[in-house]
């Protein structure tokens, strides 16, 4: 059986070009719910804490210092505005998984499975406290996600899926009578730990009251580069310097300021398009009434979600990684890859076809070789560094905050035992290895779909070195 999303286009390109024509380049999320722009430095100060990044994980590191020690002074430095990055462009899952699923989870951290499921589902909970201690209304909706599986091979994994998780299986006819698309072959709703959320409105509500902690955020204030102070660390902001005894870097996809940590990610883009809202008729006709987000069961899947204005987000299924490894505001949008998109939107809502886009958007997910991300401390403990959420981050940001707290704070916790504290992801080698070696693993993915979800040489092999290559 071929892919249900297996080349070449299956729409006609006027209707593909008519549906994409005027889409906003910016993500929906970030022109829905924009922000006050803070100033940036402009003089030489100091802190007992710097963290270096505007996003969640930056977010989290300084509300969580402010709440273990309301006393101490942090200042957040960004080079551009909270949550302009990934944080801001994302689909909005929050899962509680801490590993990239328990596959890569058992494959990686066997032997934390167990606390890691539990730290991930009380940081989950902690999550949905701190929204509510807060009031930052986030959209945050307990929905859930449906699985779906798009080929015949999919649906015993669906079934196992089901079976392990408590959930009903919901073969072709009862996952069709959910969401009606020709696509889906089986199904498995999801309930536990997997919330819906504004990605921009959960920045806001985290940049909001790190301020009223007594946070000082700067943004347009791009850190060059960081030095060793004395007893402290020095941060290079232009002609500005912040010191402080103590760091953390929240940089994720962006160029590391340690050298040992160069090579643990590379950035890779993934693409998203936003509908025009439905109307009730057009809801109406594919079947979705609950708020679920949904993913397909493909190496390279798609996920899609309903906004609170009942657009539809589809995104998904390219991942791609440009020659240098570079993070550039060019890469931000991929004709080609929209169009794929939409032409993928269609097969799977027929219903829809004619249906407009009004944004098409991209950015940049830090990936590591494990899918999963890493966080440690360099300098004798004054810094300390997480990275290579590959997709996740939505809500383990939080629990890398937390570690790297722990390690700046010299504290012997949980989660300073666990692996992912102790242990960092095989590096990805350089350029010029990486272009063609990534272009390869990535076609032997697409193969993969092609074939049954049958993994040939190159992936098996890769496997027995505990890399992964989803998208």
């Amino acid at each position: 059986m071929a892919s249900a999303y297996a080349p070449p286009l299956r729409t006609d390109r006027r209707l593909l070009a008519e549906a994409l024509a005027g889409a906003s380049p910016t993500s929906f999320w970030i022109e829905d719910a924009p922000l006050t722009v803070l100033p940036p430095l402009t003089e030489n100060i100091s802190a007992d804490l710097a963290i270096v990044g505007g996003g969640y994980a930056g977010l989290w590191t300084a509300l969580l210092a402010k709440e273990r020690r309301p006393a101490r002074s942090v200042v957040l430095l960004e080079g551009r505005t909270a949550g302009w990055a990934a944080s801001g462009r994302n689909g909005g899952f929050m899962e509680s998984s801490l590993t990239h699923g328990e596959g890569n989870g058992e494959l990686h951290f066997s032997t934390d499975l167990e606390l890691l499921t539990l730290l991930a589902k009380d940081n989950f909970e902690e999550i949905a406290q701190t929204l509510q201690r807060y009031g930052i209304d986030a959209e945050f909706e307990r929905t859930g996600m449906l699985q779906v599986a798009t080929e015949d091979y999919q649906v015993d994994d669906i079934r196992e899926q089901a079976r392990s998780e408590g959930e009903e299986f919901l073969d072709r006819e009862a996952v069709r009578a959910k969401v009606a698309s020709p696509l889906f072959e089986a199904g498995v709703h999801l309930r536990k730990g997997i919330a819906m959320i504004h990605p921009m409105k959960l920045i806001a509500g985290l940049r909001r009251v790190c301020l009223e902690l007594g946070v000082q955020i700067f943004e347009n204030s791009p850190v060059r580069s960081m030095s060793k102070d004395g007893d402290g660390v020095a941060l290079q902001v232009g002609a500005r310097t912040v010191r402080a005894p103590r760091v953390a870097l929240a940089t994720n996809a962006f160029p590391a300021l340690l050298k040992r940590a160069e090579l643990l990610t590379i950035p890779v883009y993934d693409y998203v398009l936003m509908s025009e809202p439905l109307s009730a008729q057009q809801l109406a006709s594919i079947g979705w009434q609950e708020r679920y987000g949904i993913a397909d069961s493909s190496r390279q899947f798609h996920y899609y979600r309903l906004s609170a204005d009942d657009r539809i987000l589809f995104g998904g299924y390219d991942a791609v990684y440009y020659r240098g490894g570079r993070v550039d505001a060019r890469y931000d949008s991929r004709p080609e890859t929209f169009e794929k998109l939409a032409d993928h939107f269609y097969r799977t809502f027929p219903q829809l076809e004619g249906t407009r886009f009004t944004h098409a958007w991209g950015g940049a997910i830090d990936m590591s070789a494990r899918l999963t991300a890493h966080t440690a401390s360099a300098w004798g403990g004054r810094v300390a560094y997480t990275g290579g959420y590959t997709g996740l981050g939505v809500g383990s940001t939080r629990f890398g905050a937390q570690i790297m707290l722990d390690l700046l704070e010299g504290a012997d916790t949980v989660r300073t035992h666990l692996k992912m504290a102790r242990s960092l992801p095989m590096p990805i080698p350089p350029e010029p290895i990486a272009y063609p070696a990534i272009q390869a693993a990535r076609a032997a993915v697409a193969r993969s779909d092609e074939n049954g979800g049958r993994d040939g040489l190159l992936l098996k092999t890769m496997g027995l070195f505990g890399i992964g290559f989803d998208t």
